[in-house]
Order: C-alpha cells, then sequence, then structure tokens
C-alpha cells in the first residue's frame, strides 16, 4: 500500500492537473475572484488572496490574467458572481469525499456532482456527512535531495509546523492551516524549493483499498476534478502505489 502519505496524493494531483492547464488557469481564476469578493483586491491585507495569488504564480500563470480576475472580485469588471459551495459524499468502498466547488449556477452544480457521483459508484450525502473527518492543514512537500534533513526540521518547527517526515524521495511538511504563510516565508527565507504547498483537506482516519476499488475511486475523483466548478476533492482512500503509478502514465 502506499502509507497515508498526503505528499504522494498531492504529487499524483499535481502532476493530473499540470495536464490540463488551461482548466488549471480557469479554476485559479475563480479561486482569485472569491479571495477577492470576500477580503478586498490586495493581497497583503488579505491572506485568502494572497495564497490564490501564490498559487496562481506558482504555474506561471500571465500578470494581466491574475488582475482581471482580483478586478472582477473587486466588482471592477463584470463576471465575479461566484458561490463557494462545499458537496459530501461517499465513493467506492464507502470513502469518504469532500468536493469543493466555485459556481454561479448552485443548481446545475449541484445536478452534475450528484451524477458524477451515480455513476462512478458513490453518493452524494447530506451536509456535514463526512466534513468532520477531515481538516484544513497546510502541506508543503520539498524534494529531498535538495535540502539536509535537520535544516528543513530546523526551519519548519521554528515556523510552526507540525511534522515533517520523509516519504522515498520527498519531505512532508504539515501545518495548521493559520501557520501557512509563516511556514512558506521561512522555507523561503531559508532558500528551502519547494516542489508544491497548499492548505489541503487532511482526513482524520484512512480506509485502505484494493486495487480495484482504488481505480473506480480514481475515476470518480479525476471525473469531479475535471468539472469547471470544482475546485478540489479529497477523500480519506489510502491508494495502493501500484494504482497512483498506473493512473500516472495513463
Amino acid at each position: 500500500m502506499a502509507g497515508h502519505s498526503h505528499a504522494k496524493n498531492i504529487k499524483h494531483k499535481k502532476d493530473a492537473a499540470d495536464q490540463k492547464r488551461g482548466k488549471l488557469f480557469s479554476k485559479i481564476s475563480r479561486l482569485i475572484i472569491v479571495a477577492a469578493k470576500h477580503g478586498g483586491g490586495d493581497p497583503e491585507a488579505n491572506l485568502k488572496l494572497r495564497y490564490a495569488v501564490d498559487k496562481a504564480r506558482s504555474v506561471s500563470m500571465p500578470v494581466d490574467t491574475i488582475d482581471r480576475a482580483i478586478k472582477k472580485g473587486t466588482g471592477e469588471l463584470e463576471g465575479g458572481q461566484l458561490d463557494e459551495v462545499l458537496y459530501e459524499g461517499y465513493g467506492p468502498g464507502g470513502v469518504a469525499v469532500l468536493c469543493e466547488a466555485l459556481t454561479d449556477n448552485r443548481n446545475r452544480t449541484a445536478g452534475e456532482v450528484r451524477k458524477t457521483f451515480e455513476v462512478h459508484g458513490g453518493k452524494v450525502g447530506t451536509a456535514g456527512c463526512v466534513g468532520w473527518m477531515f481538516k484544513p492543514m497546510g502541506v508543503f512537500i520539498v524534494e529531498a535531495k535538495s535540502v539536509d534533513e535537520d535544516r528543513l526540521l530546523e526551519v519548519s518547527l521554528d515556523a510552526g509546523a507540525q511534522d515533517v517526515k520523509r516519504v522515498d524521495d520527498m519531505f512532508e511538511v504539515v501545518c495548521e492551516a493559520t501557520q501557512f504563510q509563516a511556514v512558506k516565508k521561512a522555507l523561503e527565507s531559508a532558500r528551502i524549493a519547494t516542489t508544491s504547498g497548499e492548505i489541503s483537506q487532511l482526513p482524520n482516519t484512512y480506509i485502505d483499498l484494493d486495487e480495484e476499488t482504488a481505480r473506480k475511486l480514481l475515476r470518480l475523483v479525476e471525473a469531479l476534478d475535471d468539472m469547471d466548478d470544482v475546485q478540489n476533492v479529497y477523500s480519506n482512500s489510502n491508494i495502493p502505489e501500484a494504482v497512483l503509478a498506473d493512473s500516472a502514465t495513463s
């Protein structure tokens, strides 16, 4: 089995997203719009917006695209009417699934999400049915070859990280969501390069899946991820390494 590695799941998700760069830009633009809508257009004064803008820059989104999204959120341009919606449900094998969406039409998105769950052997549940199993946490991935472990431990823990562990050729740094910016700044100041850094919904417990069930779950997750309105999909699955490897090369 893959082990309870957030790093492997995040890397798999990132690799899949990078193959759909245009769709990724659209999703991050929506994230920026909503952040600016609720907290204003200044990233220095709006931590949620700063996180979204940093995420945009990490995938080389053009500056003018970022600026347009901010202006849509603040009302300077049209197109900023988006709502945040959380769908909760169950996937193959009884796995808990969280689906975060940003939509301008709740009824349309709800219908599409429900149908996608059903087609792939899952079911949308009621609000709160699985959300309690997850907690928002910051997760950074650092290539092991690029950093001294003791140095990474010192910098990360001093900045407020809860845990640093090695997973094969990567280090995984985990912190409270409220400490995300502090840990990010500390890593940057120490010139420790990260492969990725994001706030993710991490499960309290995991369900081990056999290969057949894991493939069914990945098809559900990938179908949800492919929806324009969906931002993030999380589950409490523990997927065999062979299945992740097959999915990465397919």
